[in-house]
């Protein structure tokens, strides 16, 4: 594994997650409770093995990087192993990173630098289990120039990917961007490969591509808009690599890219069968974690706390209040006859007394006020603060109510 080198794209707006990511940047922000959403990319790729990882980022990235610098500060640097960040510099132009193909091509120097054999190119804001592994051993056994890896998906979901294009072997021949009308898989008809945004080149194959791509001024310097139909135009090996069947662990993929992508996301880590596994100690998740003291549920007179169906982080009381179906991440505390219901609430939010809460995320430090009630009506809702497509009352950090 020494012979790869790994880049984690985490420059993104991020502007369809606002309000969360007004103060961060997408991957940084708070996920399962405890975790960031990098975490779980990054966790793949320790547990992988990949030595030698590179975190781009642009945007907003101060807690991000101070996340990194805090928590995964665990490779040592004299065998050669690390997890650097590097912020967007403007090495070979005025401009900030153009897309993702121009992410890496802006930091062509550090793979020279480094002379990998291979290069593997990961998002940032992605929730899933993968080995790596397995995927640099079927590039190499299919001796691709690149391979992207994919994941089946009803033919309906088209709209919302990029979608790859093969033959019965599998090599890629298409590459379309959300289409109405999408090439399916040729031995499943109703199903279509989405792209993971996953990808896997040889390193010269890299430098080569990236070079063509960033002389072209009408470009969008994407990887899947851009680079693979580049290549598939020049016939060069370019495979899918199959996720749900190459992969050992859970299936689960997603691609928090919305608002309601993140709640949901975050609803199917709780429930008595949850869709994402949180718990598999062959596959070790890990972050950052703060010294909190333990969790406490207490009962005030009659009024029993209880948490049921629910991840609460450390430091987390819950006196004489309910929570249900629900993930609350460290140091929040939930007060007497107070109810929360479906939703999802960060570091340090305070429920107060006879509060009801339903159908709602609720960012960093908000204390909610004795006998409010959030999710309940829409209209009222919507006067003070965000609501998804779907309904969802999103409460963004710090606000005063």
């Amino acid at each position: 594994m020494r012979d790869v080198l790994t880049f984690i794209l985490a420059g993104g707006k991020g502007e369809r997650l606002d309000p969360l990511t007004r103060d961060r940047a997408k991957p940084a922000v708070p996920f399962g409770g405890i975790y960031r959403i990098v975490d779980f990319t990054l966790s793949n790729c320790v547990n992988s093995g990949l030595r030698r990882i590179f975190l781009l980022t642009q945007y907003k990235s101060f807690s991000l990087q101070r996340h990194i610098l805090e928590g995964w500060n665990i490779y040592s640097n004299q065998l050669g192993e690390f997890i650097d960040v590097i912020p967007a510099q403007q090495r070979l132009s005025m401009d900030w990173y153009r897309g993702t193909a121009d992410a890496i091509y802006q930091n062509l120097n550090v793979i020279q630098d480094y002379e990998p054999k291979l290069v593997l190119i990961l998002a940032g804001d992605h929730v899933y289990k993968m080995d790596y592994r397995k995927l640099i051993e079927y590039h190499l056994n299919k001796g691709a120039d690149m391979t992207v890896s994919c994941l089946q998906m009803p033919k309906s979901e088209a709209v919302n990917f990029g979608v790859v294009e093969v033959d019965k072997d599998n090599m890629v021949v298409g590459f379309q961007e959300k289409p109405q009308d999408p090439k399916t898989i040729p031995t499943a008809p109703q199903s279509i490969f989405g792209s993971m945004g996953i990808y896997l080149f040889n390193v010269e194959v890299l430098k080569n591509e990236l070079k063509i791509d960033a002389a072209k001024t009408a470009s969008d310097h994407d990887f899947g808009k851009n680079i693979i139909p580049q290549m598939v135009h020049k016939k060069l090996k370019v495979f899918a690599y199959d996720f749900a069947i190459e992969n050992d662990h859970s299936t689960y993929w997603r691609d928090i890219g919305t608002r309601d992508a993140y709640y949901q996301a975050n609803m199917d880590l709780v429930g008595e069968d949850p869709k994402f596994n949180l718990y598999e100690k062959i596959w070790p998740l890990r972050t950052y974690h703060h010294q909190y003291p333990p969790i406490r549920v207490m009962s005030v007179g009659n009024n029993h706390g209880s948490i049921i169906n629910s991840l609460v982080g450390g430091g987390g009381v819950v006196e004489g209040g309910q929570v249900e179906h629900s993930v609350l991440s460290s140091n929040v505390y939930i007060k007497n006859k107070s109810k929360v219901l479906n939703s999802v609430l960060m570091e340090g939010v305070v429920v107060g007394e006879g509060v009801q809460v339903q159908n709602a995320i609720i960012d960093k430090e908000v204390v909610i006020p004795a006998r409010t009630k959030i999710g309940f009506d829409p209209s009222l809702d919507r006067q003070r603060f965000v609501l998804t497509k779907s309904g969802i009352v999103i409460v963004a950090k710090k606000t005063s109510l």
